[in-house]
């Protein structure tokens, strides 16, 4: 039987993933590890939910999950805003929840993740944002463009390790039904995304861009024919589809 743990399933598509995986025969446990609890409409019968803060210090939480087989990370914010207008600690708590805790968890099951011969499936939410330049999005693609590479250069390193397995890139745009930017949850607008993420895991594929063909597949081209061109065009898009506002400089 399988045991899986998610980091950040307590809401959005880490939720939905959680509630997915629970709802197979074959799996025994989903372990939940998020800073928020997981809300009392959304618990099932296989969830054993641990409440953690992943700019702690102390790591040590993530030993006592050793049987696991699954691991999927989601845990992450961003928040659309000029980059004039970010603080400081915006940035420390973005890259101390989006992309030093993804490191150090992997870390601890990394002995799975190398072996020659036993399945490990893991996964990271990353984001379309670390592709490209992301303006109102700066901090936040940051972030994600580090996950990117680490991913990338882990993967090749499993590789010539000998290892069966491989950690999944989840790169999409916005997804509808989840609580990044302050919405609510729905489960029921999330699930397809959440089965295709866990297809792709199973898998063991290396990335996965939902809509690649209908969207993306387009605008990294563009991207990488003129990354200025196309992040003047990423800038105004943001702004006339009224996503942000611009607040005049000073004198």
């Amino acid at each position: 039987m399988k045991k899986a743990l998610v980091v950040g399933g307590a809401n959005g598509v880490g939720l939905s993933i959680a509630t997915e995986l629970a709802a197979r025969n074959d799996v025994e446990r989903v372990y939940i590890v998020d800073k928020a609890a997981v809300a009392e409409e959304y618990m099932n019968p296989k969830f054993e939910c641990h409440q953690f803060d992943l700019t702690s210090d102390d790591y040590t939480i993530f030993d006592r999950f050793q049987d696991i087989d699954t691991l999927m990370i989601t845990a992450g914010f961003g928040r659309l805003q000029l980059f004039r207008d970010v603080d400081d600690s915006m940035i420390s708590s973005s890259f101390n929840v989006n992309t030093i805790p993804v490191l150090r968890i992997i870390r601890r099951f990394y002995t799975k993740l190398e072996s020659p011969s036993d399945d490990f499936f893991c996964g990271v939410m990353v984001s379309i944002a670390g592709f490209m330049t992301s303006p109102f999005f700066s901090i936040y693609a940051a972030t994600k463009a580090a996950l990117k590479v680490f991913i990338e250069s882990v993967n090749v390193e499993l590789i010539k390790a000998g290892s069966i397995n491989r950690i999944l890139n989840v790169s999409p745009g916005s997804l509808k039904g989840t609580s990044f930017n302050s919405g609510k949850t729905d489960l029921s607008v999330v699930a397809p995304m959440a089965q295709e993420i866990i297809k792709h895991l199973e898998q063991k594929d290396d990335l996965f861009i939902p809509q690649y063909e209908e969207i993306y597949k387009h605008v990294l081209a563009r991207y990488a024919a003129d990354f200025r061109a196309e992040g003047i065009h990423s800038y105004e898009y943001k702004v006339q589809s009224g996503r942000v506002k611009i607040q005049p400089t000073l004198p």
